[in-house]
């Protein structure tokens, strides 16, 4: 895979992984790279020298692209996210519905081969509405990460060992995570602070890291685990959860330090809602060209001059 088109890759999922809605690791499913992402973060982990060494060049790559497209999406969505967030949300579920009958046409044959572990779509539902739901967080207090205390420290760490997870797993949004935890619009604005020079997020927001580093670290190998060897269930499970995030992207605006009414009809936008299809689709094309990209230099490599 050129360098590009890594470059891309991850630039793709930092514009997922900054917004609620579809998680980096369902963009990495559906541009077809999700295999070497999850292989090169279990061999960092676990593999030998040679293969640290390759995974840390492919990621290395991966992350330029992650940091660029996350720093222009920090900058660009605190400002607009709270003041168009009917729009925003809008667009959200049309990522997500979009993405969902890929994911299924993707996975088809082992879908069809574990019929019996449909059920799974029913608990990823379950799980992600009963967060959103039952989310302890009221959002009228508001978070100070200026000034957080004990609970916020761990509540901060926590939060982020979870989205991670989320993050690099194909399904529900690390960023929907936080939004139902109420922390999405601080841990934005504490990103962007910083990047303008303001470091008084930075302890927070440190703690924020080095959760996401202990999720990574904690979940990578179960679910590289997972995918081999139940493959069917955790398809089925990821489905679930993404259809699940749509309750939790309608519930979003209620989260809001200025809460406002959940999504409805009259608020929601099919010009944003198809945008986000739009996006969607045009990474399944991206996907397909990098595939034939793929066969065409194979092919290449083999004829003789």
């Amino acid at each position: 895979m050129n360098k590009i088109m890594i470059f891309i890759n991850g630039f793709c999922m930092a514009l997922a992984d900054s917004v609620p809605g579809v998680s980096g690791g369902t963009v990495a499913f559906l541009m077809g790279f999700y295999d070497n992402f999850i292989g090169a973060l279990n061999d960092i982990i676990s593999g030998n020298i040679e293969q640290k060494k390759s995974a840390v060049g492919y990621l290395f790559k991966l992350g330029i692209g992650w940091i660029t497209g996350f720093g222009l999406a920090v900058v660009i969505l605190s400002n607009l996210f709270e003041a168009n967030i009917y729009r925003v949300s809008s667009l959200f579920i049309g990522f997500i519905i979009f993405a969902i009958p890929l994911v299924i046409y993707d996975e088809k044959n082992c879908l069809k081969a574990n019929l019996n572990k449909s059920f799974f779509v029913i608990v990823g539902i379950l799980v992600v509405t009963a967060i959103t739901y039952f989310n302890p967080v009221n959002s009228n207090n508001g978070f100070d990460l200026a000034n957080p205390g004990v609970f916020m420290y761990l509540y901060v760490f926590a939060a982020g060992a979870i989205s991670i997870c989320a993050m690099i797993l194909p399904g529900i949004s690390g960023s929907t995570l936080l939004l139902i935890f109420g922390l999405y619009l601080p841990v934005m604005t504490g990103i962007k602070s910083i990047l303008s020079l303001d470091f008084s997020s930075l302890p927070i927001i440190a703690v924020f890291g080095i959760g996401v580093i202990t999720g990574v670290v904690s979940v990578i190998k179960i679910i590289k685990k997972a995918l081999e060897k139940y493959r069917g269930a955790t398809i089925y499970l990821i489905l679930g959860l993404m259809i699940g995030s749509l309750y939790a992207v309608i519930m979003g605006p209620t989260t809001l330090d200025n809460p406002q009414p959940q999504l409805s009809m009259n608020t929601f936008s099919l010009v944003f809602f198809v945008i986000g299809g739009a996006v969607i689709t045009g990474m399944q094309l991206m996907k397909i060209l990098s595939l034939k990209n793929t066969v065409n230099n194979l092919y290449d490599s083999n004829v003789p001059y």
